[in-house]
């Protein structure tokens, strides 16, 4: 098919885009919300810490008491009580007073400041400090880190567990998550065979298998991967039956650009064909349809293109679902060499980054597996661009980045 008849790589994936919607919400235990994404803004509960405490070991003291103390002139005062870490004192500290007090306990009431054990000399529950303090100081306010009412975390953010921590500090063990997309791979292909260390006649490895259920995880989505063989009426059933169950359906295999591709058949059969033939090396086989209104990915059976098909269209789909907004960073490197291209067509190029260099990579074809293992980036050459020469800047996408 002539460049000129493939839909631009853009135009598809505004196409995609409109017809995305998330899969709803859930409610989950604190403890298993790692890496989900936030369905609400979440707003304190508590004060944190709900009371003042003290910021290190020494006396709980009124600071006024050590106005003008040194080494050579230190203040003395008399120890009252002492407070343990998960304990408080009934002891109101007046003038001349000193609570012992660990760190993170409550200040006792009349006390306003904390000073350190290192600048003090006690022998029993007589008390010499030797420093002057001011109110307030070594004492956490009330409220330091979290004040009740504060939105301290919104909508739509990823979990890490730094944040894990200031909900629960705001009084949460549950939250609302956007859930993860139930995935179903379909693998096609009457020659795949799972690996083996041997193999007979035209069978081939069916690598696909692998690649997508971990693509489909490491875009925080549930796979399920099932193998069919090239036959129009089993793929229709495994169609039908895994679209009932899953939220999208991605196959790959039979989506050349040509008639009687089974896969290509079976989704206009049962649905709706919206691409089929992108402006894309690798990958222009690239197909996208609607079934029962969920979305059906069709890739190459060509592993290189079906991954490149995959980083260009998918994987930022299954992020939208999860309303995860994820964009990845472009970058400007120099070519090391002349990358020749044809104007109307996007190519993305296995490719070395080296400093400010980018080295494209020799190796080509869809199905040389090797060529995304040696790269670390793509050359993205956009349709409207002839080539980029030796020494000129180019844009590249790193693999790192199409990951959240």
């Amino acid at each position: 098919m002539f460049l000129s008849n493939l839909m631009p790589v853009k135009k598809a994936q505004k196409l995609i885009d409109s017809s995305l919607k998330n899969v709803g919400v859930e409610k989950i235990s604190l403890e298993d919300a790692h890496r989900r994404v936030l369905a609400e803004n979440i707003t304190s509960e508590l004060y944190s810490p709900p009371f003042e405490r003290s910021a290190m070991d020494g006396y709980a003291i009124l600071a006024e008491d050590t106005f003008g103390s040194s080494e050579t002139n230190p203040s003395k005062l008399k120890i009252i009580d002492t407070i343990g870490a998960g304990q408080v004192s009934s002891k109101l500290v007046k003038h001349g007073e000193a609570v012992r007090i660990a760190t993170g306990a409550p200040i006792p009431e009349g006390a306003n400041s904390v000073v350190m054990e290192e600048y003090t000399d006690s022998k029993g529950i007589n008390l010499e400090v030797e420093m002057s303090l001011t109110p307030g100081e070594n004492i956490s306010p009330m409220g330091e880190d979290l004040k009740k009412g504060d939105v301290i975390l919104g909508n739509r953010k990823i979990l890490r567990p730094q944040d894990l921590a200031l909900i629960a500090s705001a009084g949460y063990n549950s939250v609302n998550v956007y859930k993860k997309p139930k995935i179903a791979v379909i693998t096609t292909g009457n020659e795949l065979v799972m690996p083996r260390p041997s193999l007979s006649g035209a069978e081939i490895i069916n690598s696909n298998h692998y690649t997508f259920k971990a693509m489909v995880e490491s875009a925080m989505a549930i796979p399920t991967v099932v193998h069919c063989v090239d036959s129009h009426k089993l793929v229709e059933n495994e169609f039908e039956k895994l679209i009932e169950t899953h939220d999208a359906l991605i196959s790959t295999g039979g989506t050349a650009i040509s008639k009687g591709d089974v896969v290509v058949d079976v989704t206009e059969n049962i649905g709706k064909v919206l691409v089929h033939g992108v402006a894309l090396r690798p990958g222009k086989p690239f197909g996208f349809g609607i079934i029962h209104e969920k979305p059906v990915f069709m890739l190459s059976g060509y592993p290189v293109a079906a991954i490149v098909q995959a980083d260009v269209f998918v994987r930022d789909s299954l992020y939208k679902m999860q309303e995860i907004e994820n964009e990845p960073q472009i970058i400007r490197k120099t070519a090391s060499r002349k990358i020749p291209s044809s104007l109307g067509r996007t190519d993305y190029i296995r490719a070395k980054t080296e400093l400010n260099m980018v080295r494209p990579l020799k190796i080509k074809g869809s199905g040389i597996i090797r060529s995304m293992v040696e790269s670390n980036a793509y050359i993205i050459i956009e349709e409207n661009v002839e080539g980029i020469g030796e020494g000129e800047e180019c844009n590249v996408l790193s693999y790192d980045s199409l990951t959240v």
